[in-house]
């Protein structure tokens, strides 16, 4: 039985975490659980789960959580109480914890950085579905695998598709993810994307786009921010940077393929010019299960992909001038250093200020850019991890700043 730690329990990746142990009682336990705010959702999974240690990010928030296990104890509805642990160092002690041989991070955002962080350093194999811990922090975080010895094993679906792809290559005989070794035999990557909720729209359409058609995907169940970033692009840029790290792929050697149906998650190309791919209906339960169960596979009960079904899978090329965050990408990641840091904290930003309603859908690739461009002033070739964590700071407020002042780029 494989001991899980889940960080981010209550949002879209953890909960579905939580539903597999559900459905593989003998096969994984849970150990430990962070969360947010979520405390109703919290509690539920602890009674569900009994976890050794629980974690919560905004630590003004404890006297609310043990009160309401302190309730469910005296009524006997806990069979286990938990050791609870609040604020950046609970975080850290959850995804570092003793007993866990897996840690399923799903915090979203930079925030989900020094837990993953933690969990490297203690030697902890890491299924990974926040993106953004990787593209801000490479030049810290893959040292820290190669000194620790533990295993990345990437559980967003278009990663995962190609971890998937490359077993049974001469690669996968000595496979340590995301060293940034050349992957031998690998000569292509292609990202499928989606398109978003745009991807129908006209450029001059999305002069009209409000919050709930950015939220509205056409294919995938997710939160808010990731949705507006599948709609922006951003999400297969900041992807197209993870792939490099992870697979040891030049940018030229990675691309995106815009494929409607969501049905084939990856493709690779091998030195013969053999192209392998993953398909499967839309469901990150399946990467997430792959993660957990890696080398295995389990048999599920899940629906079975049916071509006759789906009728006809398709492709287009990605339309830069509609999607400019996918070039903003591609151009940070070449430079490197502390740029994807820059990048992905300023669409972080970008994004909650959109949802915020405070700018324009079309506004978030423009504030990007500037905090890019501003940033070539301060630039850090190899940057330790404080570095990472103060430009990423500095993006934020960059940000901020502009859409304070309402400056004329927001206006062009």
């Amino acid at each position: 039985m494989k001991a899980i730690s889940v960080l981010g329990s209550t949002g879209s990746i953890g909960t579905q975490t939580l539903e597999i142990v559900e459905e593989f009682p003998q096969q994984f336990r849970v150990v430990g659980l962070t969360a947010s705010r979520n405390l109703t959702l919290l509690v539920n999974q602890i009674q569900k789960h009994c976890p050794e240690a629980v974690a919560l990010a905004d630590e003004d928030l404890l006297p609310d959580l043990k009160l309401r296990l302190d309730t469910l104890s005296n009524e006997r509805n806990l069979k286990k109480y938990p050791e609870l642990f609040g604020g950046a160092e609970g975080l850290n002690h959850v995804a570092s914890l003793d007993h866990a041989d897996l840690v399923v991070t799903g915090i979203v955002g930079c925030a989900g950085l020094l837990p993953a962080l933690a969990a490297i350093r203690a030697g902890k194999d890491l299924a990974l579905a926040n993106k953004e811990t990787l593209i801000a922090a490479a030049p810290v975080f893959l040292p820290e695998l190669k000194r620790s010895g533990s295993r990345l094993l990437p559980a967003d679906s278009e990663h995962s598709a190609i971890f998937q792809c490359l077993q049974g290559t001469p690669w996968a005989e000595n496979a340590r993810l995301s060293t940034g070794i050349p992957t031998p035999g690998l000569r292509r990557i292609q990202l499928t994307a989606s398109g978003g909720a745009f991807r129908d729209w006209s450029i001059k359409d999305l002069e009209r786009a409000t919050v709930s058609d950015a939220t509205s995907h056409p294919n995938w169940s997710m939160g808010k921010k990731i949705t507006v970033d599948s709609a922006t692009l951003m999400n297969k840029g900041l992807e197209v940077i993870e792939a490099h790290y992870l697979f040891g792929l030049d940018y030229n050697q990675i691309e995106i393929i815009i494929h409607p149906q969501s049905i084939i998650h990856s493709m690779i190309e091998l030195a013969d010019s053999s192209v392998l791919a993953q398909l499967g209906w839309p469901d990150m339960k399946l990467p997430i299960l792959y993660c957990m169960s890696w080398p295995s596979r389990f048999e599920t009960p899940w629906r079975r992909l049916d071509l006759t079904e789906v009728g006809k899978l398709t492709f287009l090329s990605p339309d830069n001038q509609k999607y400019p965050c996918m070039e903003l990408a591609y151009a940070a990641g070449k430079v490197g250093g502390t740029m994807p840091a820059v990048l992905n904290a300023a669409n972080e930003e970008a994004v909650a200020q959109f949802l915020n309603e405070k700018i324009h859908f079309l506004d978030i690739p423009k504030v990007i850019e500037e905090s890019c461009e501003k940033h070539k002033n301060d630039f850090q070739d190899n940057p330790t991890l404080e570095e990472v964590l103060s430009v990423d700071a500095w993006s934020r407020k960059f940000v901020k700043e502009i859409v304070s002042k309402g400056t004329s780029l927001l206006k062009g």
